[in-house]
């Protein structure tokens, strides 16, 4: 990756608890399905060896990339954010558009976004267009349909 690929110490923990169940428990269980599968004769035809053979190839793509993720991963904790005053990697931000339609987001790493919850990548157009702002900031983002401007209302950092 080109980039630093900025996460917070929970979206850290959320890839590593991904990683340990799959290594930990999942491959095992498929190992042992496969095996017992194996020993029964013509794999060819045999469903549960076939299937576990294809599922042990997804679980080991998953782990390699969860690997990758983690290796890349610079883990930044937001609460120790020194300008706190401005909207930088994992503050939480109210912002409100022309109509005055209020949104909280917070800027996250791009492996931990989930914009139902308000959780927005960090390289997302909002995020970048949100990067270094302060209080009363009015701030455009190019977006599908068009151009918006949104102002900066509240920055919070959790503690």
């Amino acid at each position: 990756m080109d980039r630093p690929n900025y996460i917070t110490p929970q979206g850290y923990a959320a890839l590593k608890a991904r990683y340990d169940q799959l290594l930990g428990v999942e491959r095992p269980a498929i190992v042992e399905i496969v095996s017992w599968a194996a020993g029964n004769g013509d794999r060819s035809e045999n469903g549960d060896y076939l299937y576990g053979r294809k599922r042990m190839r997804e679980i080991d793509r998953e782990l390699n990339r969860l690997a990758r993720k983690m290796k890349a991963a610079r883990v930044i904790d937001p609460a120790t954010q020194a300008d706190k005053s401005r909207v930088w990697f994992g503050a939480e931000v109210d912002i409100a558009d022309e109509d005055d339609n209020w949104r909280t987001l917070m800027l996250v790493g791009d492996d931990e976004q989930d914009a139902g919850s308000g959780r927005i990548g960090w390289s997302s157009p909002l995020a970048r267009a949100l990067k270094g702002a302060a209080l009363g900031d009015l701030r455009t983002v190019q977006l599908p349909a068009g151009a918006k401007e949104y102002e900066v209302m509240a920055i919070r950092y959790p503690d």
